[in-house]
């Protein structure tokens, strides 16, 4: 993302994975606020953690005083192993989250993801809660509603979508949430990549987190 963006390989069960760190500035920040895990979109249709959505969270979070941590998914980038329809993906997410819990412990994590990624935080935020370590939030842009079986999440997830978004179309997202009771924001004009929206993402996260 950066110059300061600190790549590291993790071991998972498929092998190698490629991750990248960004940290806040310690000159704003005497200590990080908390940790955010980002996912990026579908490995199989070009999705890397370079996306430009995924590395729009990572310097939104980064700008809070959070840490922000972001991992190419199998197959992607240098990691080893081959695409898992979510499964792996999900796995390989949770190894993430406790490394990082042990480089950081006591802080709060969030999930972040986009697109595909963000089938695998809410699968990810589903095992944390059932062992009773739930993320302390949920930001979902781009929201897989439709497009793979995304569980329920939490009453105070915050959910991105792009109005003319046709890999995604928000009427599946809002079928999705309505029975969650789920807001769903709504970036006019927006397609599923955010082109030119960008900044939207952003804003709104960085707001949202300064209001609760």
């Amino acid at each position: 993302m950066n110059a300061h963006t600190r790549r590291f390989l993790l071991s998972g069960p498929a092998g190698a994975l490629d991750c990248a760190l960004d940290a806040p500035d310690a000159a704003q920040f005497a200590a990080p606020r908390g940790v955010a895990l980002i996912g990026h979109p579908h490995p199989l249709y070009g999705g890397t953690m370079d996306n430009k959505v995924v590395q729009t969270l990572a310097r939104a979070f980064v700008s809070i005083g959070y840490v922000a941590v972001r991992m190419n998914f199998r197959g992607v980038g240098a990691s080893a192993g081959v695409h898992d329809d979510g499964r792996g993906e999900t796995d390989d997410m949770a190894l993430l989250h406790a490394h990082m819990q042990a480089d950081h412990p006591g802080l709060p994590v969030a999930l972040a993801g986009f697109s595909f990624g963000t089938f695998v935080q809410a699968q990810l935020q589903q095992r944390l809660q059932a062992a009773g370590t739930p993320a302390e939030r949920l930001v979902l842009v781009g929201c897989a509603a439709g497009k793979w079986p995304m569980p329920s999440v939490p009453s105070d997830t915050i959910l991105i979508h792009g109005e003319v978004d046709d890999t995604i179309p928000l009427s599946a997202v809002l079928d999705w949430a309505r029975p969650q009771d789920l807001p769903v924001i709504v970036i006019p004009g927006a397609d599923h990549f955010f082109h030119r929206k960008l900044q939207h993402i952003k804003t709104l996260l960085v707001e949202m987190w300064r209001h609760g």
